[in-house]
Order: structure tokens, then sequence, then C-alpha cells
């Protein structure tokens, strides 16, 4: 069917433009994710960061990214609510991660943060 105005994907009748509308709805929350890591790591290095403070705090900004593409690797020949089930848990796995990570800031600040002189 060319003619069709609406295009449907191969595997189920849903609309792609409902998939479009999830992946874009949950990107929405990945990149408050991405955005937050962002101001911690800026927060952070305003007292000066040591090596291992940079990699630990920059892999949380790229975490979120990495979890979403891998979530729509697998949810992208999927229907949209499964695609939709797919990217909740991968945000699952982003705030345990986030979580983690603000748990590890805080209790080692000494080691993250260079001693200010």
């Amino acid at each position: 069917m060319t003619g069709s105005k609406t295009e449907t994907s191969s595997t189920s009748g849903a609309p792609r433009w409902l998939s479009a509308v999830v992946l874009g709805f949950a990107g929405l929350f990945y990149a408050y994710a991405i955005w937050n890591a962002v101001a911690h790591l800026v927060s952070m290095a305003q007292n000066g960061l040591t090596g291992v403070g940079w990699v630990t705090l920059l892999f949380g900004v790229v975490f979120p990214a990495i979890v979403f593409v891998f979530a729509y690797a697998i949810g992208r020949r999927r229907n949209a609510g499964e695609l939709g089930l797919v990217l909740l848990a991968g945000l699952g796995i982003v705030a345990v991660f986030w979580l983690s990570l603000i748990g590890y800031s805080v209790l080692n600040m000494s080691d993250l943060v260079t001693a200010a002189s």
C-alpha cells in the first residue's frame, strides 16, 4: 500500500509516528539526566577535581546517552508500547546509576576534589 497516508511499521499495526513520539518523550527525560550530570560536574569542578573525579563525573554525563542509544537499539523494531517499556527500564538504570554517583561523590568528596591551597 504505497498510497496510504499513515506509515505503519512492518511488524505491528501501530503508526511510526507513535513510536517517534514515545522516543522523543523518553529522550527528554534522558536529556534531563544529562543536564543534571553536567550541572553536578560544574558545581564539583568549581572546587577543583582530581583525575579520578573528572573521569567519574564525565562518565556520569555520558552514561545516560549510552543507555538511551542501547535501549533504542533493543526496542527499535518493536511496537510503541514495548519501545516505551525498554526506554523506561533504561531510565531506571540511569536513575540508579545517578543516585550511586551522587552518593559516591558526596562520601568521597575529599578523594575527588583537589586540596584548595
